[in-house]
């Protein structure tokens, strides 16, 4: 059969495809994070997809937009399964709910859809749920407890007094801001702070990413750029007093920055359209989270950053156009 000559054109994929290949990445770290934290999350998971598709299905109908054609794109099962994974899992069942109509009716719907929304979804979800029920937030529970019995009442909202203080924890994160608040050292601290789960989670978020870079789902410029602008102030300030600011090492396997670096900052309607604009976006969040985990209010800084530097998108595109091939002429940006 004869072949034509190139230059061969991959064809497009739809959102569909594309959010089925990103759906499929998070497996591998959806299974660790099940196995560290335990089968709740499975349930934060459920509750987040159904608030999300709920919502979807009835803003849609209100707007009179076809509901075969939107709700199963993928775009709000995939928002709903970031957050999800972002949340502990043991909050009460209202929580999820609320996180995931948020995320779609505030993050998406309000700004006309899929491909209009100037905010990440899932982070503005989850950060409404950070600064509306902070305490629940912070209810981690330690690795490999979460597989024990929790009365079934929590998930109601009511729970016994010190059920949970013998089953959560303090993460790594909230564990070093506290200590150092009570003016401890990081060589104090860091020796005793569980290694191992937070190994297992980043290697399964950086196998689902390495597939997403393989089948060019995202681009390597946004990771790369948020590792590099949480290492670069790292490197620098432990160097400088090592006793007060932990290392690169610290910051890239705690909290969630191969999980955002990958799979959050990654977004392609709010993040950076350019490939100049897209490593200045990256390195700006990875900053921006190594600023906020150093010396902001928060041990985890990584959604705040995102959303921080989703702002800044139209203005960083602005002045980081392409040249149009062949002509020398910079495109057009994005309005």
């Amino acid at each position: 059969m004869a072949v034509q000559s190139s230059p061969w054109l991959r064809r497009p994929r739809g959102v569909p495809a594309v959010m089925g290949h990103v759906l499929l990445a998070l497996l591998p770290g959806t299974a660790v994070a099940v196995w560290v934290w335990g089968p709740g999350l499975l349930l934060n998971l459920a509750l987040v997809a159904l608030g999300a598709l709920a919502t979807e299905a009835l803003l849609l109908r209100w707007r009179g937009r076809p509901l075969q054609r939107h709700l199963f794109d993928g775009s709000a099962l995939l928002t709903a399964i970031l957050l999800g994974l972002s949340l502990p899992p043991w909050l009460p069942w209202w929580q999820p709910l609320l996180g995931g109509a948020f995320a779609i009716a505030i993050g998406k719907q309000l700004f006309g859809g899929l491909g209009y929304n100037p905010f990440n979804p899932a982070m503005l979800g989850y950060v409404m749920l950070l600064i509306s029920v902070p305490v629940s937030m912070t209810q981690w529970p330690q690795a490999g407890m979460g597989w024990g019995a929790l009365p079934l009442g929590y998930i109601a909202g009511d729970v016994p007094a010190g059920t949970l203080d013998g089953l959560t924890g303090a993460t790594p994160l909230d564990a070093v801001r506290s200590g150092l608040t009570q003016q401890r050292t990081l060589g104090e601290m860091l020796p005793g702070t569980p290694l191992t789960p937070a190994l297992w989670l980043a290697a399964a978020w950086a196998l689902g990413g390495a597939w997403l870079l393989f089948q060019r789902v995202i681009s390597w410029r946004i990771p790369v750029a948020m590792l590099a602008g949480m290492a670069l102030p790292a490197l620098i300030a432990s160097a400088i007093d090592p006793d007060r600011f932990a290392g690169v090492g610290f910051h890239w396997l705690y909290g969630a920055s191969i999980f955002g670096a990958l799979f959050i900052a990654t977004d392609p309607v709010s993040g950076s359209t350019t490939p100049r604009g897209r490593l200045i976006f990256g390195f700006g969040v990875g900053l921006l989270t190594w600023i906020i985990r150093s010396f902001g209010g928060y041990p985890d800084g990584v959604a705040f950053a995102v959303l921080l530097m989703n702002i800044a998108v139209p203005l960083i595109d602005a002045h980081t156009p392409t040249r149009v091939y062949g002509t020398g002429k910079a495109q057009t940006p994005r309005p």
